[in-house]
């Protein structure tokens, strides 16, 4: 079967967050129209080494990203570049870091837009944040990033599209996950998503929300705390689905997302589609 999938990734939320401060996403599992999940991430919890996890299917120890220094290609079969090889379309609204892993070096002014079918990532809206510090966050507004993925949604209809907000983890290294702001800035991702996952429904996609990692009380991510490797998965759609209480792993997002679109599965993504049906 073939469907259109979307992967929202609210960067450094962790799983209670969620729960706790997304209530739109909390209410449509509530209403059975979505389903949840404890997913357990890899290791080290770390953001760039995440991104390619979850579009690899392995760990960073085996990928080789282990961290966001010395950022480079992606090296190894992943969802952008098995997708566009088959021939699928694919876009993105996310952080420069994805831009460098499966699209090559990123240049500020020639790939803050990209139009190129030639490209793993063929239509990509990528921002910088040069400059975040702790005196400026450089986030942009979710709805705003929300609103770029449905126009490229509605422009090219990609067959996978990837949507990634860096707002909260910011917020979490300046403030900590135990800050107001932290969980504040989590509840402007669902209120964004709240407003944008109808339309997207409307248009025919799977949608997939999900962290790379949590965040702990010291502001920071990388090591093997529970509240670093649990997060949130969630999925707006009408496959078969995992049972309620099982913790997924983060290995499986790769080969569930080729699953959903009809895509074969490269042989090093070991895990099982999360998914049937």
């Amino acid at each position: 079967m073939s469907n259109k999938v979307i992967l929202v990734i609210m960067d450094g939320v962790g799983y209670d967050t969620a729960l706790s401060q997304c209530g739109y996403l909390e209410g449509m599992v509530e209403l059975g129209r979505a389903h949840r999940w404890k997913m357990r991430t890899a290791l080290p919890t770390i953001s760039a080494a995440m991104y390619e996890t979850i579009h690899t299917g392995l760990s960073p120890l085996d990928h080789g990203v282990s961290g966001n220094e010395a950022l480079r290609r992606s090296i190894v079969p992943n969802v952008f570049d098995h997708l566009h090889q088959a021939g699928h379309s694919t876009a993105a609204v996310a952080h420069s870091y994805f831009h460098t892993l499966y699209n090559g070096p990123y240049d500020p002014v020639e790939h803050v837009e990209v139009e190129d079918e030639t490209k793993a990532i063929q239509y990509g809206r990528f921002y910088s944040m040069e400059g975040y510090s702790a005196a400026n966050i450089c986030a942009p507004a979710e709805i705003d990033l929300c609103a770029q993925a449905t126009r490229l949604v509605r422009r090219h209809t990609p067959d996978y599209v990837l949507l990634h907000s860096s707002s909260v983890d910011s917020l979490g290294h300046k403030y900590t996950a135990d800050s107001a702001q932290y969980r504040i800035q989590t509840w402007h991702i669902d209120n964004a998503l709240a407003r944008t996952i109808p339309i997207w429904l409307e248009a025919g996609y799977d949608i997939f929300v999900t962290a790379d990692h949590g965040m702990n009380a010291d502001g920071h991510h990388g090591g093997n705390e529970e509240i670093m490797r649990h997060v949130p998965f969630y999925y707006f759609g009408t496959a078969k689905v995992p049972e309620k209480d099982q913790l997924l792993d983060q290995l499986a997002i790769a080969p569930t997302i080729l699953s959903r679109i009809g895509a074969d599965i490269p042989d090093n993504m070991k895990h099982k589609p999360l998914l049937q049906g």
